[in-house]
């Protein structure tokens, strides 16, 4: 497993497994099995509704805390956002059975940004979040967040796949010292990912998977990257990716396929604003 240094000096896996949209009633079996395969990075959220079943794969896992990398997310909080952001990290903590996370994600750019962030960097001082980040915040809100307040996010995670590559993002985060973190690597099979003719010759050319191709170009690209899979088998291939690098050709053609647009949602759509400013989790 290769690591990369946050900007305080935290050391994170480049590859984890994430659990979104894995069922409640699914995700302690599939952790085991990814605990089993050697993902040490684990990337959860309150707004995934799976955080005590991560919980539970842990403790059975008898593998030492230390070992791990937890990450989980905090949701729109209502005001006071101070308060609430803080009672929303500890219920977290409870359901996964944890005294700290090693990385605490602000989920959206939306509700009191900075009433959140400032209990985010208490959190972070006091030790209950190793590290503090954000999620899907665009350039004009990651560089806003950054100058108007003490901490700057170690992370960003954000949709990132072959055809949305988010170049002018990432190299924003490289000069302030942000990690760039990537959701929707395999873009979910859009687009026909997992057939497309340029990713799949790649793949042929060094024996292995498109899914294989694609996480080796997150990689050297330095981004870190969280696959999900309810599959043992999937697991092991998707971690199984440290043993070839693509070439320079190589990751010029996949360069060539960026839309330059999501495939999922626009956090400038208002629509889509109001939907997340609004939605609210079951406590």
């Amino acid at each position: 497993m290769q690591h990369v240094t946050l900007n305080n000096g935290v050391r994170m896996p480049i590859l984890g497994f994430g659990v979104y949209q894995i069922p409640a009633d699914k995700t302690e079996q599939a952790v085991s099995d990814a605990l089993a395969a050697g993902y040490r990075l684990l990337d959860t959220a309150a707004a995934y509704g799976n955080e005590e079943a991560v919980g539970h794969a842990i403790k059975s896992s008898g593998i030492p805390r230390q070992d791990l990398f937890v990450t989980t997310k905090l949701w729109v909080q209502d005001a006071p956002a101070q308060d609430n952001t803080r009672r929303a990290l500890e219920t977290s903590l409870t359901k996964l059975g944890l005294d700290h996370v090693d990385l605490y994600l602000m989920h959206q750019p939306f509700g009191d940004v900075y009433g959140q962030w400032r209990a985010m960097e208490a959190a972070n001082c006091e030790g209950l979040a190793k590290a503090i980040g954000v999620a899907n915040f665009y350039p004009d809100r990651l560089l806003d967040l950054i100058f108007n307040n003490e901490i700057t996010p170690a992370v960003n995670q954000i949709e990132t796949h072959p055809f949305f590559q988010r170049t002018t993002d990432h190299d924003l985060m490289r000069e302030h010292d942000v990690q760039h973190q990537a959701w929707g690597g395999f873009a979910e099979g859009k687009n026909d990912l997992f057939t497309h003719p340029v990713l799949s010759e790649i793949g042929t050319a060094h024996d292995k998977s498109v899914a294989q191709v694609v996480l080796r170009w997150l990689i050297q690209r330095g981004i870190v990257t969280i696959p999900k899979s309810v599959n043992p088998d999937r697991m092991a291939q998707n971690i199984d990716v440290f043993d070839f690098e693509l070439t320079d050709d190589q990751m010029s053609r996949i360069a060539g396929l960026d839309t330059g647009s999501t495939l999922f949602f626009d956090h400038h759509d208002p629509e889509m604003v109001a939907w997340l400013s609004k939605r609210r989790l079951d406590s």
